[in-house]
């Protein structure tokens, strides 16, 4: 299987590419939760969810007085897109 085009909406991607996708980008699936990932970079870490209609992410501590910062990006976003607004970090 052939993952899509950066261009194409991330719904119009199987789940497996997407899976593979968040592994590439670094993400660890949760094994109890697996709609559930993490990922730590240097100067952030994050969790991802993916929901029905989109993906949430939260960023552990990076807000103003360590708050944790939560965005949604729905799928129908395109995949580029979606991995530059999430893995540019906070």
């Amino acid at each position: 299987m052939t993952i899509p085009p950066p261009e194409t909406p991330l719904y119009n991607h199987p789940l497996p590419e997407i899976e593979q996708w968040l592994k590439v980008q670094g993400c660890q699936q949760d094994e109890t939760e697996l709609h559930c990932w993490r990922v730590e970079k240097p100067a952030w870490k994050a969790e991802l969810w993916l929901d029905i209609d989109q993906i949430t992410v939260r960023y552990l501590n990076a807000g103003e007085n360590g708050q944790d910062i939560q965005r949604s990006f729905k799928y129908s976003l395109s995949r580029r897109d979606i991995e530059e607004a999430v893995f540019s970090g906070p």
